[in-house]
């Protein structure tokens, strides 16, 4: 059914990432006709309902791009769970939440910070945030303890763009982030590790 799979079972071997960022992770990059060959052993885990996409919330599907929410492409997380399907034994399923938001700084997944960055931000990011009900960090955790119930969280994804470039206290401003994740979903960091992208400046003469 559309690449739909119920898990009503809770199976240790489902290896389930959470991701979370802006542009570079929600996925700006058009599909091509080869991204649509998808692994049966790599789902993902729908955040919100996406009805161009006949994908319910909280719900597995085969992991076709979008994997973030309507209206966005191909992200980090496609070709990360199909590695990892590639190189992982046949029993091991892989399964990706994401939930992003182009052209926002961290400080959108900070439940302490949220409401005023929102608030604070440009019509267009506040148009981009309502699909999350203004709260994309608490959209991200109820996913993941709903995800608990089908297999194992085994790490957290989080890939930026150019928004706070240059910001000093970004560092500890993920680190609150991570260890709220944690806590809020009963996770160990020594299990759980967070995996962070890395954008490489490729300019040259500062061009």
């Amino acid at each position: 059914l559309n690449g739909y799979e119920i898990k009503e079972i809770f199976d240790p071997n489902f290896y389930i990432f959470l991701a979370f960022g802006q542009s570079n992770m929600e996925g700006h990059a058009r599909p091509e006709a080869q991204d649509q060959n998808c692994p049966e052993r790599f789902k993902m885990m729908a955040a919100v309902d996406m009805p161009q996409s006949g994908r319910k919330k909280h719900e597995w599907y085969t992991a076709k791009p979008p994997l973030c929410r309507d209206g966005t492409g191909l992200s980090p997380c496609d070709y990360f769970g199909r590695e990892l399907v590639a190189n992982l034994p046949e029993e091991v399923t892989v399964g990706i939440i994401n939930v992003s938001v182009g052209g926002c700084g961290i400080e959108l997944f900070d439940v302490d910070k949220c409401a005023g960055y929102i608030a604070s931000s440009a019509d267009w990011l506040k148009n981009a945030v309502k699909v999350y009900g203004n709260n994309p960090y608490q959209v991200l955790v109820e996913a993941g303890k709903k995800a608990q119930e089908s297999g194992v969280i085994k790490g957290i994804l989080l890939h930026q763009g150019e928004n706070n470039a240059g910001d000093q206290n970004w560092p500890n401003n993920v680190k609150k982030i991570y260890e709220k994740l944690l806590s809020d979903l009963g996770l160990k960091g020594e299990e759980v590790p967070l995996l962070v992208g890395e954008v490489v400046d490729v300019s040259v003469n500062g061009m």
